[in-house]
């Protein structure tokens, strides 16, 4: 009787260790993240405010993979995606720059928007997928900085 008490006290002693543990999905997303750090990019949790005629609101916070641009004088834009393969600005006009449509066809579907401006090139993204998509996503952002 004695030890089944001592049990249970130590039970309920120790339980609130088992919540302090990330879940599966959190230790995978800490690895992305890691990652890509090694890959050169940065990563935030950034608040946004969507565009309230995207199909499926993204979350807010959201992950922005960014790395700093090198040109002298860079171009700005902003391009959703709110289909699979479908990118639109904020005016909702399809993206027709051939170069950066080259580029936006090899990302993955739960990239929610990528963005260019003076300063530094940014990919706002579900954080979905292994090493690979992320060096897709390191090289989209190589080549477009």
């Amino acid at each position: 009787m004695t030890v089944w008490i001592v049990l249970s006290i130590l039970a309920v002693v120790l339980s609130p260790l088992v919540w302090l543990r990330p879940s599966r999905q959190q230790s995978g997303r800490m690895a992305l993240r890691m990652e890509a750090r090694r890959m050169g990019l940065a990563m935030q949790l950034t608040p946004q405010q969507w565009p309230h005629w995207l199909p499926k609101e993204p979350p807010s916070p959201c992950a922005q993979y960014h790395r700093p641009r090198r040109s002298s004088k860079p171009d700005s834009w902003v391009y959703f995606q709110t289909t699979p393969g479908v990118w639109l600005n904020q005016w909702r006009e399809q993206c027709e720059d051939a170069r950066l449509m080259a580029q936006f066809q090899t990302l993955p579907e739960d990239v929610y928007k990528v963005e260019a401006g003076p300063q530094l090139i940014a990919l706002y993204w579900a954080e979905k997928g292994e090493a690979q998509v992320l060096q897709r996503i390191t090289e989209v952002l190589k080549a477009l900085a």
